[in-house]
């Protein structure tokens, strides 16, 4: 009989042993639908401060009770409409991750990429959160080519090239303000061909007759404004205004060129004469 016993016994203890671990499983499964049905609440209700710690509690205590995937998202909604980018970016990151078959994925890959355009920025800076909201936005145009979002990806795409394109342009403006004309003209040249819609095109339309005529090149620098007058709005303010001044410095520039030409050449002679009376 003690021989039976022993293997009845430890039969019996696996059996509570089971028993236990499935009323337990049941039970924080339970408490994990509670607590989530509780920061639901508290998000719906606009609470997105409140809600953080308790989801950051699901997903530590929570594994395998079906609630990672909506706990995730919604820590990833609360630090969004927090204005909080860098953590909301990180939050969609993991849920892209770790959800990769979701149906918030599109969602969620495209609130990533508008957090990235929000982080902090500062013109003359760091560029690296502008590349990498750049970066987001087109791996989103490559999953979701046909995306609803598409219009809205392309809005903030403009203002992404936009912060680079006056990057480029107050460089140029630097340039030509430390009396660089050559360098300022490189810079410009290459800002008209990547940035054809910016802005700042007036501008560097008007730097780069500035810049040619302060090299004395009058003709590229007539050329430019030419090119002024044509692409350049007619409603664009002080338009006339802007390209009569810079037509009238263009002339008095050359004026001034011919007759330091004359004085040079003038000089030129004398000391020729005056080398020919010496022989």
């Amino acid at each position: 009989m003690r021989n039976l016993a022993f293997p009845l016994l430890a039969a019996s203890a696996i059996l509570f042993s089971s028993c236990a671990s499935s009323q337990g499983g049941g039970d924080r499964a339970a408490m994990c639908k509670e607590r989530y049905a509780s920061a639901e609440k508290e998000f719906k209700a606009g609470n997105y401060g409140k809600v953080k710690d308790p989801l950051e509690e699901i997903l530590s205590t929570c594994a395998g009770t079906g609630y990672m995937e909506q706990t995730q998202f919604l820590l990833a909604e609360s630090y969004f409409h927090l204005e909080e980018w860098l953590e909301a970016r990180g939050e969609y990151g993991s849920f892209v991750l770790n959800f990769p078959s979701s149906p918030y994925i599109e969602t969620a890959e495209y609130r990533k990429a508008v957090s990235s355009f929000n982080m902090e920025y500062t013109i003359g800076r760091d560029e690296s959160n502008t590349d990498l909201a750049m970066k987001d936005f087109e791996r989103f145009i490559s999953n979701y080519p046909n995306s609803p979002l598409i219009d809205s990806v392309e809005y903030y795409r403009a203002k992404l090239t936009e912060r680079k394109a006056e990057q480029d342009f107050r460089t140029a403006r630097l340039y030509y303000r430390m009396d660089h004309p050559r360098s300022t003209i490189i810079y410009l040249k290459e800002f008209l061909d990547v940035y054809p819609k910016s802005a700042r095109l007036p501008e560097a339309l008007y730097l780069l007759v500035q810049s040619y005529t302060a090299l004395d090149q009058f003709d590229t620098a007539r050329a430019y404004l030419q090119r002024a007058q044509t692409m350049i709005p007619p409603d664009y303010k002080g338009k006339d205004k802007d390209v009569q001044s810079l037509s009238k410095d263009i002339d008095e520039a050359e004026v001034k060129y011919q007759k330091k030409l004359a004085k040079e050449l003038e000089k030129k002679l004398q000391r020729k004469e005056e080398t020919a009376e010496g022989k």
